[in-house]
């Protein structure tokens, strides 16, 4: 086939798989997974998995594990969620999107069990489900020697939960998806512990009090074996560097000094520390330094703090909840010198919109609210009148598609820049969604 009969054909398959229930649609069971994979031979237990949990840091702290263990020579199989903007960034092979031709013969086959499954289960198979079992079928075809697979939500009841994971890594964890994961940190953090596996290994990062000690208590009734951030891992010393930062790491086995990471802020730190034991933790020893550094030094994240245009600076954040912004807010107060910020935000209605706005009023000056092409997406003018009752009538403006937002920002951003002295930029946030479709939107602008 040609890659345009490919296209066509990829076209067909996700438009079959969003014929299925969709992700933010979950009746919380591990069944009709579970007998998925059974009928598919258990492709996920053929290699052996690191498995993430968390509610921020997720995406980001898998790409940095997949990064060294590529250094490490690994053959890695990376499984995120949600993609920014084709739906094949999810199942990454060697550090690369699946091909065209191998999500297309991975699909053909399991198309026919994804239907057997339906005619036997109560609820038919999710969208998430059935990439989830891509995704494991995928690896195991390559075939890889380590999958390193994202938890789409909690843990627990998550399509994710059927591996039988070496090392368990639970990431920050905040209040988001409450309607499923339940309304305390506590609660959530319950759910999230369900992927930790008896005598396995966990790496977790620093959590509020009350979370560490629901974690504490799910290791030991696993017999599993804790590393925590602060006390067997850490952080040691972290200086801003020109493209990021450059980071000395306390490793579970040993110090790791000179590392540079391409990211901005504390938070990226912090992820790496958390990737950097979860790799110490599989592999049982100290990892070669030099190994380390060109892991660190390769390691991208698309939509995370990303900057896409100069003149005027325009920085992409995938942000969704108060935790994200707080982060965000946090690393463009300490680690860049803008004059000005415009702000855009784009936001789902099921999200924290107040607590979001919250964070982002002490650092963006102003603010654009659009919306983006999401069915879930808060209406423009209800997000006008909440931003308003946040950052006050003059500070907010309203665009009422994503395009636009970005055109007045820039322009308004441009014709600042000509009269200052000092540099503004824009940023753009709210959403996974948001950001994909902000990130296709200035490429356009970069090839014109």
């Amino acid at each position: 086939m040609s890659s345009a009969d490919d296209e066509v054909v990829l076209d067909l398959i996700e438009a079959a798989l969003l014929k299925r229930w969709p992700e933010t649609r979950l009746e919380p069971s591990m069944d009709r997974i579970a007998a998925l994979v059974d009928v598919l031979g258990s492709p996920q237990l053929s290699y052996p998995t690191i498995h993430l949990a968390g509610t921020n840091g997720k995406t980001t702290t898998a790409r940095m594990i997949d990064s060294l263990f590529r250094e490490l020579d690994y053959r890695t199989g990376r499984f995120t969620s949600p993609h920014l903007e084709s739906f094949l960034e999810r199942i990454s092979i060697n550090g690369f999107p699946i091909p065209a031709e191998g999500m297309i013969a991975t699909y053909n086959d399991i198309a026919l069990y994804l239907d057997l499954i339906d005619s036997r289960q109560p609820h038919p198979i999710s969208f998430f489900e059935a990439i989830t079992a891509l995704a494991f079928v995928a690896f195991a075809e390559y075939p890889v020697d380590i999958g390193i697979i994202e938890a789409g939500m909690g843990g627990e009841w998550d399509a994710t939960n059927v591996v039988s994971s070496a090392v368990s890594v639970i990431t920050p964890i905040g209040l988001d998806h409450m309607e499923y994961l339940g309304h305390t940190l506590e609660e959530i953090a319950q759910t999230k512990s369900g992927i930790i596996k008896p005598e396995s290994h966990v790496v977790i990062a620093a959590q509020p009090m009350s979370v560490a000690k629901v974690l504490t208590e799910a290791v030991l009734k696993k017999a599993a074996i804790p590393f925590r951030e602060g006390l067997e891992f850490s952080v040691a010393k972290r200086d801003l560097a020109v493209g990021g930062q450059v980071l000395t790491l306390n490793g579970i086995h040993g110090a790791y000094s000179d590392i540079f990471l391409p990211l901005y802020g504390a938070h990226q730190a912090t992820n790496a520390a958390v990737a950097l034991a979860a790799v110490e933790a599989f592999v049982g020893v100290k990892v070669d330094e030099d190994v380390v550094r060109r892991g660190f030094a390769n390691v991208e994240s698309p939509g995370r703090l990303e900057i896409l245009h100069r003149d005027p600076t325009v920085i992409v954040d995938a942000a969704h909840n108060p935790h994200g912004a707080h982060a965000l807010a946090l690393t463009l107060r300490n680690e860049f010198d803008f004059e000005s910020i415009f702000g855009i935000l784009a936001i789902l209605g099921d999200k924290d919109v107040d607590g979001v706005l919250a964070e982002l009023e002490p650092v963006v000056d102003r603010l654009v609210v659009t919306a983006s092409s999401s069915g879930r997406a808060l209406p423009v003018d209800e997000l006008y009148d909440r931003a308003i009752r946040v950052f006050g009538p003059t500070r907010v403006f309203k665009e009422m598609n994503l395009d636009g937002a970005i055109t007045y920002a820039m322009e308004q951003c441009s014709l600042i820049n000509q009269v200052s002295e000092g540099v503004s930029a824009v940023v753009i946030t709210g959403s996974v969604v948001t950001a994909g479709e902000a990130r296709a939107r200035l490429r356009k602008i970069e090839q014109a």
